[in-house]
């Protein structure tokens, strides 16, 4: 494992610097196309995971704050649920046209809150503007369908109409491309939005909503509400209660989607949960051990191993398990851990404080329980607290939490 020295908090810096001065960069919440303070005047900070560093300030939104937008996005639907597919498609292509004209800034945005590798920032870039491109597209093609009567006095006709205002909760891993998937369909059906970005990643959406704007899509359409985690449930109670939503969709913890599923109960929305997963990943005898290494890298070491579809437990047939641990070594030997804007990084920080305390637990744990550590295993104190070595443990068993949990972390468990 190779790791960038005390050059992380240069770089961080000066990537502070840089984030000010861009012009996507907002320090305001999205409303009714207009840039809106919290109406108590609260704020709250922003920083880099890689440092801590300010990135900025935006504001702390509460109950009233969120009902406006409800509110706001309510009456905008009234008119955008009767614009024809087409015109819903042409705002949405502009969108898109202007998310790549940005996409680099996007990208630079993403990784100073996030902290993950540029190189990665901008392959979600690409990723978050396909889903745009794609439901520009399909905006066009929303059918209904004839049924064959079982009358002859009566003709059934199914006719798909938008279903109103659709409230999107959003993660800080994928800050961009959980927001245009969710928000390119809603558009694309004529719904209007309210969304709330983790408390992490806030300037990703602003700045993806700066271009909505610009793109043309009416006041009201898409709306942004941004808030600490202290006010999250507050806000996410009023997304789940209003009757003015009509559905609500969410990515993030298996807990928080039991209790948003449970508050939408009252209304009856329409539900959309993508939650906590404990993903295997299973390596036979007649694999490709290179293959299967490159492909374990992928999907466990990925934004610093902080997916919803990481692979959490490796599940290796006995007969190669010592060859395929080997060779993975070697490969998590040559990732780089360093700040996000450095070149050649390929694992970042962990979000914050909270994460990186339960994966070091984690890991604690299942040392204490008899697990042996290949490779990592600790914090990269020299770094600060939010850097964690990419880690191989095996020697796991059913009591060690990294077998039930979902560790969001570097960690690779091992298991025959």
């Amino acid at each position: 494992m190779n790791v960038i020295g005390k050059l992380p908090f240069v770089i961080a810096t000066r990537l502070s610097q840089q984030i000010r001065n861009m012009s996507l960069v907002r320090s305001l919440a999205f409303v009714n196309n207009q840039w809106v303070p919290a109406s108590s005047g609260e704020t709250f900070e922003v920083t880099n995971p890689a440092n801590g560093q300010v990135l900025g300030q935006v504001p702390d939104m509460d109950v009233d704050d969120t009902e406006q937008a409800v509110n706001v996005a309510f009456e905008a639907f009234k008119t955008w649920e009767h614009t024809t597919a087409k015109e819903r498609s042409v705002l949405l292509r502009k969108w898109y046209n202007l998310l790549e004209d940005n996409k680099d800034e996007i990208a630079r945005i993403m990784t100073a809150e996030s902290g993950k590798p540029l190189s990665e920032a901008a392959g979600e870039v690409a990723y978050a503007n396909g889903f745009i491109d794609w439901f520009s597209e399909e905006a066009r093609r929303i059918p209904g369908e004839i049924v064959a009567s079982p009358t002859q006095t009566k003709e059934m006709m199914m006719i798909r109409r938008p279903i109103g205002v659709a409230a999107l909760i959003t993660p800080w891993n994928f800050p961009a491309a959980m927001i245009t998937r969710k928000a390119g369909a809603a558009l694309a059906a004529g719904c209007t939005c309210v969304i709330k970005p983790a408390e992490d990643t806030p300037l990703t959406a602003l700045a993806m909503a700066d271009l909505a704007a610009k793109a043309g899509i009416p006041k009201g359409v898409i709306n942004v509400v941004t808030c600490s985690r202290k006010k999250a449930a507050e806000v996410g109670r009023v997304l789940c209660t209003s009757p003015q939503v009509a559905g609500l969709s969410f990515t993030g913890s298996t807990n928080v989607g039991k209790l948003l599923y449970e508050q939408c109960a009252s209304t009856v929305k329409r539900v959309s949960l993508e939650l906590g997963g404990n993903a295997p990943y299973i390596v036979f005898e007649s694999a490709d051990l290179e293959a299967a290494v490159k492909g374990t890298i992928a999907c466990k070491f990925r934004n610093c191993g902080q997916t919803c579809v990481s692979a959490n437990r490796l599940f290796i047939q006995e007969s190669i398990f010592d060859q395929f641990v080997a060779k993975l070594e070697e490969a998590v030997k040559g990732l780089k851990v360093g700040d996000g804007a450095a070149a050649g990084v390929t694992q970042g920080p962990l979000i914050n404080d909270a994460q990186a305390t339960k994966v070091k637990q984690l890991v604690e744990d299942a040392v204490k329980k008899g697990a042996k550590v290949h490779l990592g295993g600790k914090p990269v104190s020299e770094m600060g607290t939010r850097f964690f070595q990419p880690t191989i443990i095996s020697d796991v068993d059913h009591s060690m939490r990294v077998f039930n949990e979902e560790i969001f972390g570097p960690v690779a468990v091992c298991i025959p």
